[in-house]
């Protein structure tokens, strides 16, 4: 059992923010040049260390391009030796080459994370903001699959990819993916609100995904979709798999808890600083990479200190302090909309998540008709 007040369930370094492409939905809005203020390699020892003492977490290092960084590979392996699963999510660029793909995979490292967000060169490319993209990261998979190493695939989900899903499901099965990682745009960054899905899109994505989820060659995961895990469980119990008996909404650590992606993995949901804590290059720490609010520097602080001392992550630990709908919700435990989208949208991070159709039981229970009309 993991008690996310003490330790988060995954880490996400970004290593540096340098990147030689330019994505129209950049979450870091990235630069050309590596920050000349980013963590040293002396630090970033110090924060492995850090990290390994808080129940051994996962460890993904992210950028910008991640690839960018000269002893990323020092980094890994220093990670590796010390028992942590660690996993990298390099941009498809010629930093990415089929020799050091190998030297990954001798350091050890449990999986790559190349993204991809469209099924033709045309959206991909429009989307990576760079001509030639699509190409290039289909030969990079390529690679990875000669040399058998483990593919998880990013899609970034916005207005637009929406009308191509059913194709790029069929590339990402093609493509040998152990898993399929999707991603709902948040309009933070580069990203924009008119680029986003709409509450009824989501939650069309939603259903779809959980279909798709029972035939296809590869898992499926989800980030800044927690409303994706009500979905599931709202599906498994229409298909009597699972009965509400089971579920115990109030802290979701069981068994069936584990059914909430559709996957065994993280044993309860995993949220903006409730099990999930970002770093950013120059060490400052953030609830995740979506949501731009600094909790403190690792240079100050130890990453435990910050993680289980931070005010604002305690709020977000805290579901009974959401806002609106959210924080009557039957299911914000399990889910609790993404805290990303929220801040973004409204400003409050506490704010129900905007683009959620369900009305919780309770309202629905408590509306009448005379308070309807």
């Amino acid at each position: 059992m993991i008690d996310y007040n003490k330790n988060p369930f995954i880490v996400i370094w970004e290593v540096t923010r340098a990147c030689q492409l330019k994505c129209v939905h950049c979450r870091a809005d990235a630069q050309l040049k590596p920050d000349p203020f980013e963590l040293t390699k002396e630090e970033g020892f110090k924060l492995i260390d850090e990290i390994h003492d808080m129940n051994n977490p996962m460890l993904v290092f992210t950028g910008g391009d991640c690839m960018m960084r000269e002893d990323l590979f020092e980094l890994s392996a220093y990670a590796v030796k010390k028992g942590m699963r660690v996993s990298m999510t390099p941009s498809a660029t010629d930093n990415v080459t089929r020799e050091k793909m190998l030297i990954a995979k001798e350091v050890g490292l449990s999986r790559w994370g190349i993204s991809l967000d469209g099924p033709t060169p045309e959206i991909h490319d429009h989307f990576r903001g760079t001509a030639g993209s699509f190409h290039l990261t289909i030969e990079k998979i390529n690679y990875l699959n000669e040399l058998d190493m483990p593919l998880q695939i990013n899609t970034v989900i916005s207005k637009y990819n929406y009308h191509d899903l059913e194709k790029m499901a069929k590339l990402v099965g093609k493509l040998k993916a152990v898993m399929w990682y999707i991603f709902l745009l948040v309009p933070v960054g580069r990203g924009q609100m008119d680029d986003c899905l709409t509450p009824a899109e989501h939650e069309k994505v939603f259903l779809w995904l959980y279909e798709l989820g029972k035939t296809a060659p590869y898992d499926i995961k989800t980030t800044a979709a927690q409303h994706y895990r009500r979905v599931v469980i709202q599906q498994k119990i229409r298909e009597n798999l699972i009965s509400t008996g089971e579920i115990r909404y109030e802290d979701s650590i069981t068994d069936t808890a584990y059914l909430i992606d559709g996957l065994k993995r993280a044993p309860k949901g995993v949220n903006d600083g409730n099990g999930f804590i970002f770093v950013s290059h120059t060490g400052d720490v953030f609830p995740s990479g979506l949501l731009p609010i600094k909790v403190g520097n690792v240079r100050e602080q130890s990453l435990k200190t910050i993680y289980r001392e931070s005010p604002v992550l305690k709020e977000l630990r805290n579901p009974n302090q959401y806002k609106g709908k959210c924080g009557v919700c039957e299911f914000r435990f399990v889910c609790g909309g993404s805290r990303s989208r929220a801040f973004a949208v409204t400003g409050d991070y506490l704010e129900s998540e905007p683009f959620c159709v369900y009305v919780p039981e309770t309202l629905r229970r408590n509306s009448s008709p005379s308070t309807t009309k």
